[in-house]
């Protein structure tokens, strides 16, 4: 089974969204998300929590958590929501270099931050992460021999 690490900033937002689609895309993918600075504790943003709700999610139970050491090591792919956390991850922990990618890597676009914004930048990050995981679904579906 492939173990995917989603990394945003505050791990209420955009990286529990990511890990909701692709756990609903690949079930048997074990999937964990995390912040670089997180907001540990924290539950869901509520607007993110409605966001995922209206497309049939409940990530209403997430509770953020800080990217560690073993979250690092763990994750067989982490997927960043931008190309300057993917930069930090590697800088933070040279040896996930090859295995640390931004989830909107084949559209070359970082995924929007909305934390603290309108309801519109809820879902336009919702719209680039499903997008984001639809491109990266046929890739770690080959991994999960």
């Amino acid at each position: 089974m492939t173990r995917v690490l989603m990394v945003c900033e505050g791990n209420i937002c955009r990286s529990p969204v990511a890990r909701a689609l692709l756990e609903r895309a690949l079930p048997l993918v074990s999937v964990s998300s995390a912040g670089t600075r997180a907001l540990v504790g924290r539950h869901a943003d509520p607007m993110a929590i409605q966001v995922a709700r209206e497309h049939g999610m409940d990530i209403s139970g997430h509770v953020a958590t800080a990217l560690n050491h073993k979250h690092v090591l763990g994750a067989e792919l982490i997927l960043s929501m931008t190309q300057t956390q993917q930069a930090l991850i590697v800088a933070t922990y040279p040896f996930a270099r090859g295995k640390v990618f931004r989830i909107g890597a084949y559209d070359r676009v970082d995924i929007v931050d909305p934390y603290q914004r309108h309801r519109a930048a809820f879902e336009l990050a919702f719209a680039q992460i499903e997008q984001g995981v639809s491109n990266w679904r046929d890739a770690i579906a080959k991994l999960t021999v």
